[in-house]
Protein backbone atom coordinates (compact mmCIF):
# COMPACT_ATOMS: atom_id res chain seq x y z
CA UNK A 1 0.00 0.00 0.00
CA UNK A 2 1.69 3.26 -1.14
CA UNK A 3 1.33 5.87 1.60
CA UNK A 4 1.68 9.63 1.09
CA UNK A 5 1.91 12.49 3.55
CA UNK A 6 -0.36 15.15 2.01
CA UNK A 7 -2.96 17.83 2.72
CA UNK A 8 -6.66 17.23 3.29
CA UNK A 9 -8.97 20.25 3.25
CA UNK A 10 -11.24 20.90 6.24
CA UNK A 11 -11.87 24.64 5.87
CA UNK A 12 -14.32 26.61 3.79
CA UNK A 13 -13.89 27.80 0.22
CA UNK A 14 -12.39 31.21 1.04
CA UNK A 15 -10.99 30.23 4.43
CA UNK A 16 -8.82 27.19 3.71
CA UNK A 17 -7.57 25.09 6.61
CA UNK A 18 -5.79 21.83 5.92
CA UNK A 19 -4.97 18.67 7.83
CA UNK A 20 -1.60 17.06 7.23
CA UNK A 21 -2.44 13.37 6.93
CA UNK A 22 -0.87 10.00 6.19
CA UNK A 23 -3.14 8.46 3.57
CA UNK A 24 -3.19 5.75 0.92
CA UNK A 25 -2.18 7.48 -2.32
CA UNK A 26 -5.16 6.00 -4.18
CA UNK A 27 -7.73 7.63 -1.87
CA UNK A 28 -9.55 10.89 -2.57
CA UNK A 29 -8.22 14.19 -1.24
CA UNK A 30 -10.68 14.17 1.65
CA UNK A 31 -10.93 10.39 1.98
CA UNK A 32 -10.38 8.31 5.09
CA UNK A 33 -6.83 8.81 6.35
CA UNK A 34 -4.53 6.45 8.21
CA UNK A 35 -3.39 9.09 10.69
CA UNK A 36 -3.83 12.82 11.27
CA UNK A 37 -0.38 14.41 11.66
CA UNK A 38 -1.27 18.08 12.11
CA UNK A 39 -3.14 21.13 10.85
CA UNK A 40 -2.16 24.10 8.70
CA UNK A 41 -3.97 27.45 8.38
CA UNK A 42 -3.33 28.70 4.85
CA UNK A 43 -4.57 32.26 5.38
CA UNK A 44 -2.20 32.93 8.25
CA UNK A 45 0.57 30.67 6.89
CA UNK A 46 0.81 29.16 10.36
CA UNK A 47 1.37 25.54 11.25
CA UNK A 48 -1.20 25.24 14.02
CA UNK A 49 -0.31 21.76 15.27
CA UNK A 50 2.13 19.13 14.11
CA UNK A 51 3.45 15.74 15.29
CA UNK A 52 6.99 15.50 13.91
CA UNK A 53 7.71 12.17 15.62
CA UNK A 54 4.79 10.53 13.79
CA UNK A 55 5.94 12.06 10.49
CA UNK A 56 9.37 10.49 11.04
CA UNK A 57 7.68 7.16 11.73
CA UNK A 58 5.69 7.24 8.47
CA UNK A 59 8.74 8.28 6.45
CA UNK A 60 10.68 5.37 7.97
CA UNK A 61 7.83 3.09 6.84
CA UNK A 62 8.25 4.32 3.25
CA UNK A 63 5.70 7.14 3.03
CA UNK A 64 6.33 9.82 0.39
CA UNK A 65 5.98 13.48 1.39
CA UNK A 66 4.28 15.69 -1.22
CA UNK A 67 5.82 18.97 -2.38
CA UNK A 68 3.17 21.11 -0.67
CA UNK A 69 3.85 19.49 2.70
CA UNK A 70 7.61 19.93 2.20
CA UNK A 71 7.06 23.67 1.68
CA UNK A 72 4.99 23.86 4.86
CA UNK A 73 7.73 22.03 6.79
CA UNK A 74 10.30 24.59 5.59
CA UNK A 75 7.96 27.37 6.71
CA UNK A 76 7.60 25.75 10.12
CA UNK A 77 11.37 25.55 10.58
CA UNK A 78 11.87 29.23 9.67
CA UNK A 79 9.12 30.73 11.81
CA UNK A 80 7.30 30.00 14.99
CA UNK A 81 3.71 30.98 15.62
CA UNK A 82 4.80 34.09 17.57
CA UNK A 83 6.99 35.31 14.69
CA UNK A 84 4.19 35.41 12.13
CA UNK A 85 2.64 38.85 11.75
CA UNK A 86 -0.65 39.08 9.91
CA UNK A 87 -1.06 42.36 8.07
CA UNK A 88 -4.34 43.49 6.61
CA UNK A 89 -4.23 44.87 3.11
CA UNK A 90 -6.56 47.74 2.33
CA UNK A 91 -8.82 47.19 -0.62
CA UNK A 92 -8.76 49.63 -3.49
CA UNK A 93 -11.96 51.62 -3.89
CA UNK A 94 -14.13 50.51 -6.75
CA UNK A 95 -14.20 52.72 -9.79
CA UNK A 96 -17.57 54.26 -10.50
CA UNK A 97 -18.66 54.02 -14.10
CA UNK A 98 -19.70 57.35 -15.55
CA UNK A 99 -21.93 57.16 -18.57
CA UNK A 100 -21.63 59.98 -21.07
CA UNK A 101 -24.95 61.51 -22.03
CA UNK A 102 -25.43 62.20 -25.69
CA UNK A 103 -27.02 65.52 -26.69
Amino acid sequence: MPVKIRLSMIGKKKAPVFRIVAIDSRKKRDGACLENLGTYDALKSVLVQFHSDRLDYWVSQGAVITDSVKKIMKLAKRTTQEDVVVEKVEKKPKKVKVEAKSA
